[in-house]
């Protein structure tokens, strides 16, 4: 059976690998393109290297200069240049010696000084080179909108009557259209061409190109055409249907400067090497015209087939050691999981694996610099963490749907010779007195032998309040005990620790409830038989509610509680990993005596839990509920109860770093450490979420702000919060719906209330990460209804981020416009961003509805007893 397990595994895996590289093979399946010609026309040559730049005046040396040349002389004889400034005007001398002609470029701007220091420079140098066979003054100044055409004719004129060569200035193809005057002062017509631009698809320009240069041939047929910049970049954002790919690149420019030379145009290739400074004045993709890299090696292959990443089998084969790497984690104790569930595992597995590769591929093509390379690691452990929480959450699925339970724990519904003495303790503070009687009356009521009541009431000020609850334990007699307690210090733990003295000597099982809870008569009676096992210290039933039909906004709440208790529990509890919280709890009295409760975290009943099993010991969690409680009635309510618990686990990991991560000093067992740090995972990563919220709305501002130099962000830098995003949101819905059998409509309830917390979670999570602890704040319970500006005002952080994130979207939108895939997409990632603070104001709306104060007791029966 084994054998015949692990052939299925194996056919499994190999059929999912030969899928995934499949894919791989398919997006780089190999492309025909005429190969590139022994003579191109001419290049445009700008010869700065790494750390150069004409911005910061750092120029490259004349050996480096002539190593370029000498590379490009075995291509062609003309390259173009666009400056004299600096080390620039020794060009022309450097190509004399290898016989290349030279297009002389004259930078023209708005500084005017600048402007003649150019001017005068290229005519002494045109009067005195060999080399230089016209002269450019100015490039795309007049699309700049930097001179006017009057400055700029009165420049060319200047230049004209001063040199041999023809002169002309260099535009794109629509500038010569707009001033046909420009015409008149010129040699020649220089015009640009790059379909790129203008959001032509790559398998459209060729054609666009050869449209263009008849129009301008036609547009003026007297005069020389030149086309001063024909090319494609290699990489960047992409701009409509057109995309900046490497492959895209290859097949353009070997398409194009073949059909080029073969209708006679002359043109220059823009450019011959890669300029990553003039990303800060194009954008990204201005780093990536080059033929070449910045390493002078070419970027493609000049001949056979082309192929969008021609490392495609190597990455493959990461993706599949990768893939492989996490499953096997994964699988560890998978022997309960059935073969769907293993399947499932090995397809994400494969799916983030590979987007993992693809994402370190991607960006180990861009060009480094300080600031590249913070955003470059940020994103690189941004990306495995979100890798990381979507194996954990993909693993909680497979578990939850496709696994036979191991540690079933179902009420002792027949008669039992194990009925040990149980001792209650009902910690409460501040609690409305006749919603604390009905707790009491659910407790006398319990069909059970031996068992006593203490409650203990702790730093109440108002007599009022507490006065009430000790004379109706006096009323229900000696089984009840009241304790009233100012000041003690301890928050709930404390409390409970002091309560523990005056439990009776005899009693072998410690029971804790909430003020709240009304429990079921058989509680006690069908659960403390195990711990007839003496490896069990703690018996856990669910939390649970009866108030959930009292309005949209608790059964909303209501959606969301239950997957933890009716999914995340019943899985953890599979590897002895349960959470323990403070209510419908049972421990065993000598490990109660020996542990205690902590008063140094605010969540003293999952840290307890946690130190039981440090010891060795067990926990059992029972599906079944028997007793319900109270919901928070406000959103500000539930947003406090779900910071205590999101804080409180951080605490915990800081309190336990030693026992969860490397198993020091305990008995705990890899399953749960597992469970209790891939558990609390998601919540941190609700952390991180703030920071790449932050850096999108600064991001998104700068594209509003100045659009010509901000380009959108990478997709690698989306991506990965984005997909993290959907599969939460579909597991929730998918789960609820397979594995507590609820509709769709339910479901999505959930979804919306579990959203909600996302911000109060990711806050919750910076805190416990920073400080060391803060005030313990309890959730009330039966407060009145309130108005919908206080409910307003309860959500105003998320409101106040919903608002800047919809503007951010709606700024893009109108400054950029929607041209390009990649604007679209960064567009609809904000607004993505943004709903988890949309469902915060739904929540906050919806708890504003008037509600009843009254609140029926209404007796639980515990299901299948």
């Amino acid at each position: 059976m084994l054998s015949r397990k692990f052939g299925l595994n194996l056919i499994v895996f190999l059929a999912i690998a030969a899928l995934f590289t499949g894919i791989w093979a398919l997006y780089n399946r190999p492309v025909t393109a005429p190969d590139w010609p022994e003579q191109i026309s001419g290049y445009s040559f700008s010869p700065f290297r790494q750390g150069q730049s004409p911005q910061t005046g750092v120029y490259p040396s004349d050996e480096e200069m002539r190593a370029d040349l000498e590379l490009l002389a075995t291509q062609t004889d003309s390259i173009r240049t666009y400056s004299v400034d600096g080390a620039l005007d020794k060009i022309p001398l450097l190509a004399e010696e290898f016989g290349l002609r030279v297009t002389l470029g004259v930078w023209i701007g708005t500084d005017e000084a600048r402007n003649e220091r150019e001017v005068a420079k290229a005519i002494e140098i045109a009067n005195n080179s060999r080399s230089v066979v016209r002269v450019v003054v100015g490039n795309e100044a007049l699309f700049r909108r930097e001179v006017t055409v009057k400055q700029l004719t009165a420049y060319m004129d200047r230049v004209r009557s001063a040199v041999k060569v023809p002169v002309t200035t260099s535009e794109q193809w629509h500038i010569w259209d707009e001033y046909p005057e420009l015409a008149d002062h010129a040699d020649l017509i220089a015009a640009h061409v790059l379909p790129y631009w203008e959001f032509i698809p790559m398998e459209d320009s060729t054609q666009f190109t050869l449209d263009r240069a008849r129009d301008l041939k036609k547009l003026f047929p007297k005069k020389p055409l030149l086309l001063s910049e024909v090319g494609w970049p290699s990489n960047g954002r992409v701009r409509g249907g057109a995309e900046a790919t490497q492959a895209d690149q290859a097949i353009y420019l070997r398409t194009l400067v073949t059909t080029l030379n073969a209708q006679g145009y002359n043109y220059f290739v823009i450019e011959a090497f890669d300029q990553p400074w003039k990303a800060g004045e194009e954008g990204s993709v201005g780093a990536y015209w080059g033929v070449y890299n910045l390493d002078r090696n070419p970027k493609f292959n000049f001949e056979g087939p082309v192929v969008a990443i021609p490392q495609w089998r190597l990455l493959a084969v990461a993706s599949v050691v990768m893939a492989l790497l996490s499953l096997a984690l994964m699988l560890i104790d998978g022997s309960a999981l059935h073969q769907r569930g293993r399947t499932f595992l090995t397809f994400v597995a494969f799916a983030g694996g590979s987007a993992l590769v693809w994402i370190g591929y991607d960006y180990s093509q861009q060009y480094s610099t300080w600031f590249s390379m913070l955003v470059g690691l940020l994103l690189g452990v941004g990306a495995i963490g979100v890798f990381i929480v979507l194996l954990t959450e993909a693993h909680e699925l497979a578990e939850t749907v496709w696994t036979q339970r191991r540690r079933p724990f179902t009420p002792v519904v027949g008669d039992s010779h194990y009925r040990p003495k149980v001792s209650i303790h009902v910690p409460c503070y501040n609690e409305p007195p006749e919603m604390v009687k009905q707790t009491l009356d659910a407790l006398a009521n319990l069909d059970y032998p031996d068992f006593e009541v203490l409650i203990i009431d702790n730093n109440t000020k108002d007599p009022a309040v507490w006065e009430p609850v000790r004379d109706y334990c006096e009323e229900l007699g000696p089984r009840f005990r009241f304790f009233h307690v100012a000041p003690l210090h301890g928050f709930k733990g404390g409390a409970l620790n002091y309560i523990l003295p005056h439990t009776a000597p005899d009693a072998e099982v410690v029971a804790v409830i909430d003020s709240d809870y009304c429990v079921d008569p058989n509680w006690l009676k069908y659960m403390v038989p195990h711990f007839s096992d003496p490896s069990i210290a703690v018996v856990q039933s669910p939390q649970d509610y009866r108030d959930g039909e009292e309005s949209t906004f608790k059964k909303l709440c209501y959606a969301e509680y239950k997957g933890f208790f009716h999914i995340g529990m019943v899985t953890r509890n599979d590897r002895n990993a349960i959470i323990q919280h403070g209510t419908m709890t049972m421990i065993r009295r000598t490990v109660m005596d020996e542990l205690k409760w902590a008063d140094w975290t605010i969540c003293e009943d999952a840290e307890l839990g946690l130190r039981v099993f440090e010891k060795g010991y067990s926990a059992a969690y029972a599906h079944d509920s028997f007793g319900k409680g109270l919901m928070p009635d406000t959103f500000i309510d539930f947003k406090k109860q779900r910071f205590r618990w999101a804080y409180g686990a951080i605490q915990i990991m800081k309190g336990h770093a030693r026992e969860l991560l490397a198993g020091k000093d305990s008995q705990l067992k890899r399953g749960q450490r597992y469970h209790f740090i891939a558990g609390w995972l998601p919540w941190v990563a609700d952390g991180l979420n703030i920071f790449f919220t932050a850096g999108a709305l600064l991001w998104s501002a700068a594209m509003i702000i100045v659009p010509q130099r901000v380009d959108p962000p990478l997709l690698i830098f989306a991506i990965p919060p984005l997909a993290l995003f959907l599969f939460k949101v579909g597991k929730i819905i998918f789960l609820y719906q397979r594995a507590m059998g609820v509709n769709l409509k339910d479901a999505f309830c959930a979804a919306v209330a579990g959203l909600a917390l996302s911000h109060t979670i990711a806050k919750a999570v910076l805190y416990g990460m920073f400080t060391k602890s803060i005030p313990f704040f309890r959730t009330p319970k039966m407060r009145s209804s309130h108005g919908l500006m206080v409910a307003l005002a309860e959500a105003r952080e998320e409101v106040f981020i919903m608002l800047l994130l919809w503007g951010a979207a709606l700024g893009i939108a109108i400054v950029q416009g929607l041209p390009s895939y990649d604007v679209k997409f960064w567009v609809i990632m904000l607004l993505v961003q943004s709903l988890p603070y949309l469902a915060a104001l739904i929540m906050a709306l919806l708890s504003s509805s008037p509600k009843p104060l009254e609140i029926p007791v209404v007796q639980t029966e515990a299901e299948n007893a």
